[in-house]
């Protein structure tokens, strides 16, 4: 990330976080800057590095680097993840839908797709839960990425001459969520060694505020990622015919009924096989 977005995180959490404040001891002496903290924390996420790996260059221990970490994750997710893990709104959504009947997905808002981080210290009482085709076990994390690399929703599961041109082309259109992958294990390179946590739930934790790491910097140089003009959503080769059903409401009480016809209606296999035939129809 850029100087100027990082100095607004650490602003964020000097003032709102008081783990991040510069304290003085017992003596007078100032301790530890929210800076340094925040520093030390960026630098475990981003290089992967160990927690006593910053000490040379920071001046932190092992231990206090590992407060570092934690906080830092659990002062995101707080600060930020309501505005960068939020809903798409009725504009995104329109946006979305623009720029994907463009490419000849009309109804489409993302690609969704799997990553899978080893965890090497699994306790051994659950790797058969997170065993899947391999002696390793791994946690899976399901996302939903649009055309810019933004990740909107994330969970920590012989062809003919049409099909194949329907193959080639939901190809290219579910490189966004690869690329998004390749980008975060990039930027965050603690993704690409297995987990050392003990605790899943810290490790849900860093891959959440991680998450909302990433949508900041993709919102901060969103023009370096868009490959559309969509100031004015331009008229283009689809017919313009997808559109926002601003009927439905997402205030609708939450009731296990709904729920499981929601899931139902996922689920119908019927369903998704005449969708899937109507769109190679399309291409």
């Amino acid at each position: 990330m850029n100087k100027p977005l990082f100095m607004h995180i650490v602003d964020r959490l000097s003032n709102e976080v008081q783990f991040f404040r510069q304290k003085k001891d017992g003596l007078g002496r100032l301790g530890l800057s929210t800076l340094q903290k925040c520093t030390a924390a960026i630098r475990v996420l981003a290089y992967g590095y160990a927690l006593d790996a910053v000490d040379e260059y920071l001046r932190l221990g092992a231990t206090t680097t590992r407060l570092c970490v934690e906080n830092f994750v659990e002062a995101i997710i707080d600060l930020f993840g309501e505005q960068y893990l939020r809903r798409p709104t009725p504009d995104d959504l329109q946006r979305l839908l623009h720029i994907e009947e463009l490419r000849g997905f009309p109804r489409k808002i993302g690609s969704i797709d799997c990553m899978n981080w080893e965890w090497k210290n699994c306790p051994t009482a659950w790797k058969g839960q997170y065993s899947r085709g391999s002696e390793k076990p791994t946690i899976v994390l399901e996302t939903v990425v649009s055309y810019d690399l933004w990740i909107w929703q994330a969970f920590f599961g012989p062809p003919g001459p049409k099909a194949v041109l329907f193959a080639q082309c939901q190809e290219a259109a579910r490189k966004d969520v690869e690329r998004a992958f390749r980008v975060l294990q990039a930027r965050f390179a603690i993704f690409k060694n297995p987990a050392l946590s003990w605790d899943k739930v810290k490790i849900r934790k860093f891959m959440r505020a991680c998450i909302i790491l990433h949508n900041m910097i993709v919102e901060n140089e969103r023009e370096d990622y868009t490959q559309y003009d969509v100031s004015g959503f331009q008229q283009g080769e689809g017919s313009g015919s997808s559109h926002i059903d601003l009927t439905y409401s997402t205030d609708i009480p939450t009731n296990i009924a709904n729920e499981m016809g929601v899931r139902t209606r996922i689920h119908d296999r019927q369903a998704h096989e005449q969708l899937k035939c109507d769109l190679v129809e399309h291409i």
